[in-house]
């Protein structure tokens, strides 16, 4: 299962890590992930077990 919201798309996001080494600012490359989180969801009709961003899961609940 890709790692993607099923809903929005979001997925991980490149950036960096800044690391001290003494006077020298190092920049390590790194991947922000998305927080997904196995949810039940109507598509097509059907009960199905997606991963969805903790955002849209929220705004589901809400919504309801």
């Amino acid at each position: 299962m890709a790692r993607f919201c099923a809903l929005c798309g979001k997925d991980s996001m490149p950036g960096f890590n800044p690391q001290s080494v003494g006077a020298n600012r190092v920049r390590a490359h790194r991947h922000f992930k998305a927080n997904l989180q196995p949810t039940a969801v109507v598509l097509n009709g059907a009960m199905k077990k997606v991963l969805v961003c903790t955002g849209c899961r929220r705004t589901a609940t809400k919504g309801a």
